[in-house]
This record gives C-alpha cells, sequence and structure tokens, in this order.
C-alpha cells in the first residue's frame, strides 16, 4: 500500500532540521512546542491524581466514622418496628451489614470548659459491621460500653479540648429538658471517658461521642433506636441501594446516603478539580499555540517548495493536509511524551515524593498538620483520557490557519526571485 506524500513529507518537514541547517531554527522552536505540550499534559495529569487521591483519602477516613447509607425516623423519637426494619435491610443483596444508633445533640462539660458534641448511641456488637472505626475498636474500646454503665468514648480532639483522659468523668447535658415549676431543666448526666478514638478526620475526632445505645436512649428519653446505619458492598453504588431501600421500607423512614450527608463538601471539592483543570489546561492551549508560529514560519521557508509541487499538480488540499500532518505530529509525540510522563510521576508519586524530602531536608506533608504522611495519588481514565483527547484537539486546532495559508501560496510569485 502507498503511503501518501502528505504524510511522507509533513513528517520530513517535523525533523527538518537534520536535513539542513537553514532549517534548524524552525525544528527548535518545533521542539520547545512538543516539550510544551508534553509538559503541560504530565502537569495536568499528575495534578488530577493527587487531587484524586487527597479526595479519596477523606473520603475513606470519612468513611470510617459515617456509614454508607442511613435509615431515619422521620419524627425522631425512634422506629416503632426495628427487627423488621433490620431484616428488611438485610434481605437487600448489596447490604453487608445494618446496626441500629441514637443520633443527638448535647453538650459534654468538664469543669468550666463546655463542647457542643454529636453523640451516637451504638449498639457494641453490631457496631463493627457498619464503620471502620468501630472495627478497629470492637476488641479494645467498644466492650467497656456496657448498658446501665454511663460509659463515654470521645474523639482525640474533642478529648484534649476538655482536657480529660480515660477515666475521668465528665458532665453530658441533654438540650431537651425536663418541665419543672421553675421552667425547663436541661437533663445532666455524669459521664465516665471508658475510652479515646482517633479516625484522622478532625471534623469528627472534635465532635463525636459515642454511649451505648440504650444509655443514649434514656439519657434523651427516647423510645428506642433513632436511625439504622447500614454498609453496602460498593460504597459507589449507595444512591441507587437507598433509592431501592427506601421504595422497600415503611413509611415514616428517611433513607439518605453518605454523598448527600457530605453534599457540600464533595460540591467544593468537585468545583476545585474542575477549575484547576481548566487553568492547566490553558498551559497546554499556550504550548499547543506555538504550533502556529512554527508552522508559519515553516511555510514562509518553504514557498518554493510549495510552489513546486503546485506546478507538479499538488491540490491545494494536499498542501494543506502537509503541513496539518506536521502540526498533528508534534501534538501527538508531545501528548504521548506528556502522558507517559504524568502517568510513570503519578503511580510512583509514593516513591518519588520521599526521595524529593530526603534530597531537600524538607517535610511536604507535616503528619502534625496534616494527619497524613504520604503524598496521595490515585490516576483515574476518566481524567486521563479527556486529557489526551484536548491536547491533541488544541494541536489539531493550531495548525489549521498556518495549512490554509500555506494552501494560498501562488506559485508564480512564490518562484519569481527562485
Amino acid at each position: 500500500m502507498q503511503i501518501p506524500y502528505e504524510l511522507i513529507l509533513g513528517w520530513r518537514y517535523t525533523r527538518a532540521g537534520r536535513a539542513t541547517r537553514r532549517n534548524g531554527f524552525i525544528s527548535f522552536i518545533s521542539g520547545v512546542s512538543m516539550l510544551g505540550i508534553a509538559l503541560g499534559v504530565a502537569a495536568l495529569i499528575i495534578v488530577l491524581s493527587v487531587m484524586n487521591g487527597f479526595q479519596k483519602e477523606v473520603r475513606d477516613r470519612m468513611l470510617g466514622v459515617l456509614s454508607h447509607i442511613e435509615v431515619l425516623d422521620a419524627n425522631g423519637q425512634g422506629i416503632a418496628d426495628l427487627p423488621a426494619v433490620l431484616d428488611t435491610i438485610g434481605r437487600h443483596p448489596a447490604v453487608l451489614g445494618a446496626a441500629p444508633f441514637v443520633g443527638a445533640q448535647a453538650l459534654v462539660a468538664r469543669g468550666e470548659d463546655m463542647k457542643g458534641v454529636l453523640v451516637r448511641g451504638i449498639e457494641p456488637a453490631l457496631e463493627p459491621s457498619v464503620t471502620d472505626l468501630a472495627a478497629d475498636l470492637s476488641s479494645t474500646v467498644l466492650p467497656r460500653l456496657v448498658p446501665g454503665g454511663f460509659g463515654i468514648v470521645l474523639g482525640g480532639e474533642l478529648a484534649r479540648s476538655l482536657g480529660v483522659m480515660q477515666g475521668d468523668p465528665v458532665t453530658l447535658i441533654s438540650p431537651s429538658g425536663q418541665v419543672t415549676p421553675a421552667g425547663i431543666v436541661p437533663r445532666v448526666r455524669t459521664m465516665t471517658v471508658v475510652g479515646i478514638f482517633n479516625s484522622g478526620h478532625f471534623e469528627y475526632d472534635s465532635a463525636l461521642a459515642l454511649l451505648h445505645q440504650d444509655d443514649a436512649a434514656r439519657i434523651f428519653r427516647l423510645e428506642g433506636p433513632t436511625g439504622v446505619r447500614v454498609k453496602i458492598r460498593d460504597l459507589h453504588a449507595a444512591r441507587e441501594v437507598a433509592v431501592e431501600l427506601a421504595a422497600s421500607l415503611p413509611p415514616g423512614l428517611v433513607v439518605r446516603d453518605w454523598t448527600r450527608q457530605n453534599r457540600t463538601w464533595f460540591a467544593a471539592v468537585q468545583l476545585e478539580k474542575r477549575m484547576m483543570f481548566i487553568i492547566l489546561t490553558l498551559i497546554v492551549a499556550v504550548a499547543a499555540f506555538n504550533l502556529v508560529s512554527t508552522l508559519v514560519m515553516t511555510v514562509t521557508d518553504k514557498r518554493a517548495d510549495i510552489a513546486i509541487l503546485r506546478t507538479l499538480g499538488a491540490s491545494p488540499r494536499s498542501i494543506m493536509g502537509v503541513f496539518v500532518v506536521q502540526g498533528a505530529m508534534v501534538g501527538v509525540i508531545g501528548t504521548g511524551v506528556g502522558l507517559l510522563l504524568g502517568l510513570g510521576i503519578a503511580f510512583n508519586i509514593d516513591t518519588l515524593v520521599p526521595a524529593l524530602e530526603r534530597l531537600l531536608g524538607a517535610s511536604f506533608l507535616p503528619q502534625d498538620i496534616y494527619l497524613i504522611s504520604r503524598m496521595p495519588s490515585d490516576p483515574q481514565r476518566g481524567d486521563i483520557v479527556p486529557v489526551g483527547l484536548i491536547s491533541l484537539a488544541l494541536a489539531f486546532v493550531a495548525t489549521l490557519y498556518p495549512s490554509w495559508r500555506a494552501s494560498r501560496v501562488n506559485p508564480a510569485e512564490a518562484l519569481r526571485y527562485e
């Protein structure tokens, strides 16, 4: 099969510096454009992969405390027929575990220090089946939560802010108080700190307190658990499973998944990622449009060659194709090199960053500040494919004007002074 001469000439012009010295500068500019595209694509892939890694790290730590799905009583007074609800949830093929809980807000006081907390009354035997945090504490801290013992487990940041340790007493104040002749008096209960946990997520370490669900129901005067926490096989299918559970459960229950519980945070992360994608794409666009100056210089230098081709019968469309091929070659090679470089760094960033830290004598992620000591990375096909396609598209668009200009060269004018 005969190769079209447009491809042969386009490739020859791309590496013209090897054949003649007068084209050395043009070849250098072409190489700079190729390098710019490669670095832009690599930077885009690395940044998006690191952002994905941080998002995954925070999501995993968040889901170590939260459940994938929560089934709540709409009135907040306790689920009436809890065994039937647990049985319905357990029959769903996607469900791995379910555990009842009591959710409420209260104040925890120690001396003059007082903090608002999210109280979660749990069943220690069932809670490890729905959260990783409970699974980690199942053999150490959770057995200390016994009915009637009024023990409490505090987050690490919350315990430090109150200045308490295991075994210290704290005061739990319920906002829904008792009605007396003197007015509404908040219910107050002395609790014993039986354990401290650290989930790695500041929001929960500073505001979450765990109780036995029987003690929580007694303190807040509830008829029973106010909800059921559910763990499923695929966390990404939480929204679909939540819809299916809502259709099978009796009325009066509200089903919400983990994406709705943290909608604001995930929306902010997606907006930040989208803006970073746009900003870094401009780097690729600048590098791609350097091809315009490269091809304009090539067209000016090759006017005599274009004129000879036209006199030999080449059509303006074929002339345009030659320079489109030249620009496309630069775009394809630059994009390919950028993809290889970006993926190579993204997949090995856990090795490269520590080496760079040792070389510079610095720590990019101090563990006492960021709670993680390694740079996370999660390259995803949904980011990599669009980056490659956009880079190729920008390189192709950059070739259109110089190629059209080459096709409009007048052979007689070009050969007049040759």
